[in-house]
């Protein structure tokens, strides 16, 4: 938010360096990020004087030039050839001097030199009013007033001004200080704290009054509870032109483009008192009455920006008495009701309207307009009135015109001040420091919060109702403590530190174990969007009924918080592969989320993301592709370091995968992983493989805090491993090979594993090679070869006549 120095001068009398209110408006909560010279006028016009044109004559050597003598205040004349058509004799002109520096609309700047044009010497540029930067035309040279000097600076004749802007960081919950007249009042306060004595000027208002009643407009008001209060009032008889050089001024030095003198009076009183006005043309308004309302959903209005937007029945809509949009309320003007230069009678508004409805209106719209940003954070409802009157003034003062209505004023329920009860014991506590009674008083009267009551232990007082941020006795102490200062508050010499008390494996304590793990195995750790795109589930067949969504969404890609992890991790390997980072090891520790019939769940995980080749190319190793089984090592490395051994697998159910499977620790799954579908990756644009795993992070955590892993005597008889390569049909999972394995061998038979996965050259087609290794052991003796050879054999056959296996 931008805050004029000498604009902001107008509302409080000091005498303090641009640096030191800088300082001060920090210390209170407003923090200024910036400080910039702004001139009204690029260059100020230096260089640029008062010339009279005493010859013109036509260019010997051109048909479109002349060649004139100009008297600028000098002991001779000088020369300069012109090209515009309207240059004559007797006339008084703006001159740029040689040397003097002169800026276009992008703020380039070139230097006026001597030079020949033509055979004939120019010495300097007899302007247009573009080429100053004082309006848009080129359609000839500035023609001044023949009462000026020759010679006269141009800044004097334009009265150029010269300001510092305060950029100030504007924290969401000040919208007290929306203004000139908000910043006047902390400033105010500050300054009091540090004894210096000064009081904040209102703007008066006092000079209006109705001049006639014959142009009054109807207000209805259909929900007083998104609309609280609404007023407006008719001024007849104006004229729309461009507004006066020190209005201007004023807008140019914060940023605004001055429109029309109506506009730029409504855009004036917002800036300095915070409040946004808006205004009708009233031959426009049909019916002549205005209808504050919701309208259909999709009903059309074209606003100002010429756009036709697409309304939802939920934004509040000034209409006229047929229902015809003419503005959407608090955020945007109509094209079709807006203030043109042939317009003579106005409707002017002011309001309060919801913020919460205001603020969807605008994120619906994608609007970030002045007036949206104010009330959409909490305007001060008393101020309506009083804007509205401060505009009315400056409109008859400067575009002529009388007043023809009273003031229509909607205000059913007034929004009352609030009350809040204080403590001195827990002001001091809060703080730190015990501050005096007498100065905790003096910073609340100079914030405008009354005292109503007082005891010796505690005070009772009334927040206005602009200090929406000012609910709770904890945001009174922090009023006291940031006028106070927080730099006043004395710290202790004496250290104090306490133990505190952290559960062994707490989850920061485990993600840090983790992730050190995997930074050490070449891992990235990244961390993704929670709101995703509502489609992502028909890709892995996710419940549509569980998902959670947003009710105002930004956007319709981030419409959803996601079920899974995968689809925001793809999402980060695709925008890697395309800035050519194809060898990829990435992990994040994250959240996922569901709603189950009426209620919220939130489940922590741990995601791993691989693709590409093991290690970036390097003239010591060859290149080896990342593969289940190089994966599947990550996995157990993980465990194993966070305590898990002996964990059943089982085979993956989750289509997300078109191979892999699950570790579990009794009924708790601890983690899939395997091949990510080749469909899924399609549709995210990946050519590469991707192999994900999902560690639930809630199980881990529920398992290691039980602190109870069994411990068995090591076993006295070994155990026996054999592998077998088995070709299967592509349809074919280690699913079913998982479960005829234990159907045919209960009792010997411990684990079984998938190692490998291979598919390509050198195989049947339709056909896909699984390694797979068996763990036999037998608690009571050793197994004989025979008994495994007859095992094993068995398993064979079984995988022969029910999958159609072969021994590759």
């Amino acid at each position: 938010m931008k805050i004029a120095y000498n604009w902001l001068k107008e509302f409080l009398e000091f005498d303090l360096e641009i640096e030191k209110i800088s300082e001060l408006l920090t210390d209170l909560g407003l923090e200024v990020e910036g400080i910039k010279k702004i001139e009204s006028i690029k260059g100020s016009l230096k260089g640029i004087v008062v010339g009279k044109v005493l010859t013109c004559e036509q260019h010997p050597n051109a048909d479109k030039l002349k060649v004139t003598t100009v008297a600028i205040g000098t002991k001779e004349p000088i020369q300069i050839v012109c090209g515009a058509s309207n240059v004559s004799q007797g006339q008084n002109v703006a001159v740029a001097t040689v040397g003097a520096v002169l800026y276009n609309e992008n703020e380039d700047s070139f230097t006026i030199k001597k030079s020949k044009i033509r055979g004939e010497v120019s010495n300097g540029m007899i302007c247009a009013e573009d080429e100053l930067g004082l309006g848009k035309s080129h359609d000839g040279i500035i023609v001044l007033a023949t009462n000026l000097k020759p010679g006269t600076p141009l800044a004097e004749v334009y009265k150029i001004e010269t300001d510092f802007v305060f950029e100030i960081g504007l924290t969401p919950n000040r919208a007290d200080a929306m203004s000139h007249y908000g910043v006047a009042r902390d400033l105010c306060a500050g300054l009091l704290q540090k004894d210096i004595k000064t009081i904040v000027i209102t703007p008066s208002v006092s000079d209006f009054y109705v001049e006639e009643r014959t142009n009054r407009i109807e207000i209805e008001v259909t929900n007083t509870t998104l609309i609280p209060r609404y007023a407006g009032v008719t001024i007849s008889n104006i004229k729309v032109k461009d507004s006066p050089n020190w209005l201007q001024n004023k807008l140019k030095i914060i940023g605004l483009t001055p429109i029309n003198n109506i506009v730029d009076i409504t855009n004036y009183v917002m800036h300095s008192i915070g409040q946004p006005l808006h205004a009708f043309d009233i031959s426009k308004i049909a019916g002549a009455k205005i209808v504050v309302k919701t309208l259909p959903n999709k009903t059309k209005i074209t606003t100002l920006d010429t756009i036709e937007r697409t309304l939802h029945q939920d934004d509040i809509i000034i209409c006229d008495a047929n229902d015809n949009p003419l503005c959407i309320a608090g955020v945007y003007g109509g094209l079709d009701s807006g203030v043109t230069d042939s317009t003579t009678t106005i409707f002017l508004e002011s309001a309060y309207f919801d913020p919460v409805s205001i603020r969807k209106t605008a994120k619906r719209h994608q609007l970030n307009t002045d007036a949206s940003f104010r009330f959409e954070r909490g305007i001060d409802p008393n101020l309506v009135e009083i804007a509205l009157k401060y505009a009315t003034l400056l409109i008859q003062k400067i575009a002529g015109g009388k007043v023809t209505s009273e003031i229509t004023d909607i205000y059913p329920n007034k929004i009352e001040n609030h009350e809040i009860l204080v403590s001195f014991e827990n002001i001091n506590k809060l703080i730190g420091n015990k501050i005096s009674a007498d100065t905790i008083k003096n910073i609340l009267a100079s914030l405008d919060i009354k005292i109503i009551s007082q005891t010796k232990s505690k005070l009772g007082l009334i927040v206005p109702a602009y200090r929406v941020d000012v609910t709770r006795e904890a945001d009174i102490v922090e009023e006291i403590l940031r006028i106070y200062g927080y730099n006043n508050i004395k710290t202790s010499e004496k250290v104090n530190t306490s133990i505190p008390y952290f559960e062994k494996y707490d989850a920061n304590t485990l993600q840090n174990i983790i992730a050190n793990q995997l930074t050490a195995l070449g891992f990235y750790e990244t961390m993704t969007n929670s709101l995703t795109k509502p489609n992502y589930i028909e890709l892995a067949n996710l419940n549509k009924e569980a998902n959670v969504t947003m009710l105002n969404p930004l956007s319709n890609d981030l419409a959803t918080m996601r079920q899974t992890m995968l689809f925001s991790g793809l999402e980060a390997i695709i925008y890697n592969i395309n800035r050519k980072k194809n060898n990829l090891k990435l992990f994040e520790f994250g959240n996922t989320y569901h709603k189950f019939k009426d209620n919220y769940e939130e489940q922590k995980h741990i995601t791993l993301l691989v693709t590409g080749n093991k290690t970036n190319d390097n003239w010591i190793t060859t290149n080896q592709k990342s593969d289940f089984f190089y994966f599947k090592g990550i996995v157990t490395t993980v465990l194993e370091r966070l305590g898990f051994n002996n964990l059943k697998i089982t085979p993956i159910k989750n289509t997300a995968f078109s191979e892999g499977i699950n570790f579990s620790k009794g009924k708790l799954k601890l983690v899939e992983f395997g091949l990510v579908n080749q469909k899924i990756i399609k549709k995210f644009g990946i050519k590469q493989e991707v192999l994900f795993a999902d560690f639930d992070f809630n199980a881990i955590l529920k398992i290691i805090k039980k602190d109870n892993f069994p411990v068995t005597n090591l076993p006295k008889y070994p155990v026996v491993k054999r592998d077998l390569a088995l070709l299967i049909d592509e349809k074919c999972s280690f699913k079913e090979i998982y479960n005829i394995a234990f159907q045919t061998e209960q009792k010997l038979l411990k684990t079984v594993d998938l190692f490998d996965v291979y598919k390509g050259k050198n195989l049947p087609k339709g056909k896909k090679s699984y390694a797979v290794s068996f763990l036999l052991q037998d608690k009571n003796k050793t197994l004989e070869d025979k008994q495994i050879d007859k095992i094993m054999q068995k398993l064979q056959t079984t995988f022969t006549k029910q999958l159609g296996a072969e021994l590759r």
